[in-house]
């Protein structure tokens, strides 16, 4: 909900512009491509990005990862092919010729991480999904997935590893969605700079970032995205993404 992510994006950076003594102005992008052209003509200083957006920003921009997400105390997560239970799926291999949706070409646990299993495990052929399902299609959005899934719009959905539980707040749904497959771990997606931004603002950014945490800002985190705060992070933290988008 654009609306009310900005919102919340302008409760966290009057928190970050308190704590960093900088002031920073918030905006929601309409989607992932859109923030990594803002890093690239320097219309944005700072980006939240998720993991493959990083990579892909960072080869377009030349931005640095400053920290990454801490969620449910992990700083990694996967990536899971959900299905509904009724359907008799039990297997990753009994998707031939079902129909899948995905969330974005360049979301990490939406598509290219799920992706990158289907083409190792050779069920996917020239990085072509359509060699595998009988329709695939993108929904946007990871809620969008989930309720496209429940509602029998789609034989399955590709998205990250508790987005059941984030989506599906009804036990009685819940119950309903099963997965059938995992991928490695993904490293947590972050907050970067673009490239050219000064050193000491760079500085000040990050060590206000990692002052963010539970349980004393947990109302803003947990209205922002959700999570609990945030971790140091490194590009070279991101080499197993690199080596996803390559192979796809």
């Amino acid at each position: 909900d654009p609306a009310a992510l900005q919102g919340a994006a302008d409760a966290f950076v009057r928190l970050l512009s308190q704590l960093s003594g900088i002031p920073v102005r918030a905006q929601v992008a309409s989607d992932y491509a859109g923030v990594i052209e803002a890093l690239r003509s320097r219309r944005v200083d700072l980006a939240f990005v998720h993991p493959v957006g990083y990579v892909l920003a960072r080869q377009e921009s030349g931005c640095d990862i400053l920290v990454r997400d801490v969620w449910q105390d992990r700083t990694a997560y996967k990536a899971s092919f959900y299905v509904r239970k009724d359907k008799g799926i039990a297997r990753l291999e009994d998707l031939r010729g079902r129909t899948i949706a995905f969330v974005d070409p360049a979301s990490s646990s939406g598509y290219i991480y799920p992706m990158v299993l289907l083409i190792q495990k050779g069920l996917v052929k020239n990085r072509d999904p359509k060699t595998f399902f009988k329709e695939v299609v993108f929904s946007g959005a990871h809620d969008a997935s989930m309720r496209a899934l429940l509602n029998g719009h789609v034989d399955a959905i590709a998205s990250f590893d508790v987005a059941r539980e984030q989506y599906l707040k009804d036990p009685a749904e819940r119950e309903r969605v099963v997965f059938v497959a995992e991928t490695p771990e993904i490293p947590e997606a972050g907050i970067c700079a673009r490239d050219g931004l000064d050193p000491a603002v760079i500085g000040r950014v990050r060590a206000a970032l990692l002052q963010i945490k539970a349980p004393a800002h947990a109302e803003i985190l947990k209205r922002l995205y959700e999570i609990d705060g945030f971790a140091p992070a490194d590009d070279r933290d991101y080499e197993p993404v690199r080596a996803a988008i390559e192979l796809l």
